[in-house]
Order: structure tokens, then sequence, then C-alpha cells
């Protein structure tokens, strides 16, 4: 058994198409073939049934896959390790972001300027199957369900409601969000997390949203807004903070609108030094974010009193 031969079959398992899995891989389907029979002889089960062109992972097959995937991520792990123990700071950074993407070049931008050689590898598109070993480090808007995952706070903001600077209640400093039930909204599509939990708002005032537009981009969101086409929810921090003259933000007192940020990394695998010291800066990146945003709506604060 080689270590090749077992890093094909992952590829051929996640695939469960021998073709597809020759191309992601660069090499002649018959090849793999090959080699997959191969291994299934060395083991003296199959590991797929076949039907035709169609394969499938059998009970084998899974059962194997469950301890090669353990393995390869034990011997990358180990790789990592003995990097650290050379000494120097180098390396590259598996960095998952499910939330809080308008913050990123600043945060990249800044950690590299003390660390230059160290880079990134973004996954930005977090679909159901990604798992623990497909990053480092993660930031999102929510615990991440995922087995042998733990999680720090890195910091909680408040959720504005966001109003055209025409708008009827632009003069006011906060509202309940039950004043806006006969609103039209411009929201993010279902399945967001941010989109997940203002409809909870909506849904604890007593309403639910009549969506006038959906969009998976904050920045068409907030443009929308500014062209007087609907209201929106704003997260103060996350989403970049000013919006200029044309919208107003406005707390909203009923019910408590906020969300947390998390970053998460998995305790099951080693976190190599690099890895170590970006949750580091980033915990204390987002501390200063959140001060200077406690300290900007203090100021709103002063400058509104007595605002009818």
């Amino acid at each position: 058994m080689e270590l090749l031969q077992l890093k094909y079959f992952v590829t051929v398992a996640r695939f469960e198409h021998m073709t597809r899995a020759a191309e992601e891989l660069r090499i002649a389907q018959p090849a793999l073939s090959k080699t997959i029979k191969t291994l299934e002889k060395s083991l003296g089960v199959l590991l797929f049934d076949r039907h035709g062109r169609n394969i499938q992972l059998n009970q084998y097959g899974r059962a194997f896959l469950k301890r090669v995937n353990q393995a390869l991520s034990a011997l990358e792990d180990g790789e990592r390790e003995l990097d650290d123990l050379s000494g120097e700071t180098f390396g590259d950074i598996k960095l998952a972001v499910v939330v809080g993407s308008n913050l990123l070049p600043g945060l990249l931008s800044s950690f590299r300027k003390q660390h230059p050689n160290i880079s990134f590898n973004l996954l930005q598109h977090f679909s159901k199957s990604v798992t623990g070993k497909d990053f480092d480090l993660c930031i999102s808007s929510s615990p991440l369900k995922l087995q042998g995952i733990t999680n720090i706070t890195l910091l909680t903001e408040e959720i504005f409601l966001a109003v055209p600077i025409e708008h009827r209640l632009a003069k006011r400093a906060s509202i309940r969000l039950s004043e806006v039930s006969e609103e039209g909204f411009i929201n993010l599509k279902h399945g967001k997390a941010l989109r997940d939990r203002t409809d909870s708002f909506c849904k604890y005032a007593g309403f639910s949203p009549h969506i006038i537009f959906e969009s998976d981009d904050p920045a068409t969101v907030r443009g929308l807004i500014k062209a007087g086409q609907g209201i929106a929810f704003i997260p103060a921090i996350s989403w970049g903070g000013s919006t200029g003259s044309s919208m107003v933000l406005l707390h909203i007192d009923e019910p408590e609108c906020t969300r947390s940020i998390e970053l998460s990394w998995t305790v099951e695998r080693y976190l190599p030094q690099v890895a170590r010291i970006f949750r580091k800066f980033t915990i204390d990146y987002f501390a200063k974010l959140a001060l200077e945003s406690e300290n900007c709506q203090h100021s709103i604060s002063i400058d509104t009193a007595g605002v009818e």
C-alpha cells in the first residue's frame, strides 16, 4: 500500500466518479482505475460498487475512507509540526471566512505587515461538505456545528435598521421594530446566517418582512438603501462602519438586535505556529474594532441627544 494510492482513493471517494476524479488529479483515467484496483487487491476487498460506468463507495470503502482521512491528516500535522520545530515563522494558513469579508482586507494586510512570510489559503464559499480538516481557523457569525471544533467570541455587534435619508423615520434616533412591519425590506438571500437571524427578529416583533429585493452582496444592499428602494438590517462593524450621508442607522429598542462574530478551530488536529500567531492577532484586531465602534456609537448618542 502506497501513500499515492491512498490520496487517489480519497479523491475517487469524494467524486464517486472515475473520470472527474482523474481530471481533478490531472492523470489519465485508465491509470487511476488501475491504481484503485491495485489498492483493492492489496486490501482483499472491493472499496466501490460498480454499475457500468457508475461507482459508489460501499461499506468497506466508507470504513476505510474514515481511517485513511485520519492517517493523511496525521501525516499533514506531522509535516507542519516539523516546520514549526525549525524555528522559522513562515508557512500557509487555511482560513475559512463565513462572515465579515468586508473586514478581511484590513485584517490580512495589517497582519502581513508584521509577518510578510506568512501566506493564506482562503475558503469563502462554505459548503455543507466542509469539515474541520479543511481549515485552520474560521471566522463565522455563530459557533460552527462541526465535530471537534472549539471557538471564541471575537466581538458582539449591534444590528441597526438602515433607512434612506428621506425616510419618514430618518430623524429618529431609535425605533421599535414593530413600527416598520409594513415597510419594504432589502434582505440577504435565504441560507445566509444574517438573514436567518434578522427574520427571527421580525418574527419576535410580530411580523414577516415584506421583501422587495434579495441579494447576497452587502454592497448591493447598501446601494439600494441609498437609492431609496427600501430599508434593511445593517451590522454595525462587519458591514463596514460608515454608511455615508444618504442613509441613517437607527438603533432598535425592541427586540435587542445583535450578533456575535466567532473564531473557530479544531482541537483534534495540530494547529501550526503560524495559525496560532494569526489567532492571537485576530483576537486583538477585533477587540480594537469593538472598542472603536463603542466609542463611535457613544459619540453618535451624544450628537443625537434630544432628537425627537
